[in-house]
């Protein structure tokens, strides 16, 4: 199940692109499948939220199993968000990977953010770190794609120089799909899909579009926390009506049992 998985996860990246959702659970990732989304991924921060925690406070174990638990849940390939998988040393990064791969999912991330949150890797450790998971990832059996992402725009860095330097020496180290987390404009995008050879991953923004993105030649669009923060908004709503008011229209705009069981089969 995993090779075709892996083989249709890497087919995907070839066409002209496509939105990958990112569900916190196993019920939300079969509705992202019923609704005809081609490939998830796991989300961290949805995830670590899902657990009462901030991003970043989840451990390699539970990260796993919850990438288990959403591969097993679907029948849609699975990449997962492993944040800077767990590890400095470039083979602690390896072995990460290594038991990712066994796990159902048929992808995952690696970050560039070092473990203060607030800076950057050296660009050879994290092409070291790139490396090595690449080379684990090759060992499994299956085409496991990994995806380098530098952090650089997030954490202040604005020489878009830097952040084309980063993803090359990502694609030199054998990265497969490569990603700039906080591109904010199809300019940005743009110039960094020219700049590489391989597809290039953007999350999405409320100033992006994908059919913009996808015609400047990005491969995929990730949907990032959005999903599990638009139904948290939606939570938010409800109790701010029944705190306020005491009323429960609310429960007219939800689902009801039975379209949520469809959704779900």
């Amino acid at each position: 199940m995993s090779l075709a998985k892996a083989r249709t996860f890497a087919a995907l990246h070839t066409g002209k692109g496509f939105i990958m959702a990112n569900p916190w659970d196993a019920g939300s990732a079969r509705i992202m499948q019923t609704s005809q989304f081609p490939a998830l991924a796991t989300s961290s921060a949805a995830f670590a939220n899902c657990l009462g925690r901030a991003d970043y406070r989840v451990s390699r174990d539970e990260a796993l199993a919850h990438c288990r638990e959403i591969a097993e849940a679907v029948d849609v390939p699975v990449s997962a968000d492993l944040e800077r998988c767990f590890a400095d040393r470039p083979e602690d990064v390896a072995d990460t990977i290594a038991r990712a791969t066994e796990t159902g999912i048929v992808g995952c991330s690696i970050e560039d953010l070092d473990e203060t949150g607030k800076a950057l890797y050296p660009i050879e450790l994290a092409a070291e770190r790139v490396r090595l998971a690449v080379a684990a990832a090759e060992r499994c059996g299956f085409p496991f794609l990994i995806t380098a992402r530098t952090e650089g725009l997030l954490i202040g860095i604005q020489d878009m120089d830097e952040i084309v330097r980063r993803l090359q020496a990502y694609e030199k180290a054998g990265a497969h799909v490569l990603y700039a987390t906080g591109v904010t404009s199809t300019e940005q995008a743009g110039r960094l899909v020219a700049a590489v050879r391989r597809p290039l991953n953007v999350m999405a923004l409320k100033m992006l579009s994908a059919p913009e993105l996808f015609a400047a030649g990005v491969r995929r669009v990730s949907l990032g926390p959005w999903f599990h923060r638009a139904a948290l908004q939606g939570l938010l709503d409800a109790i701010d009506e029944v705190q306020s008011k005491g009323t429960f229209t609310f429960a007219a705009r939800t689902p009801n049992g039975a379209a949520i069981t469809k959704l779900l089969s």
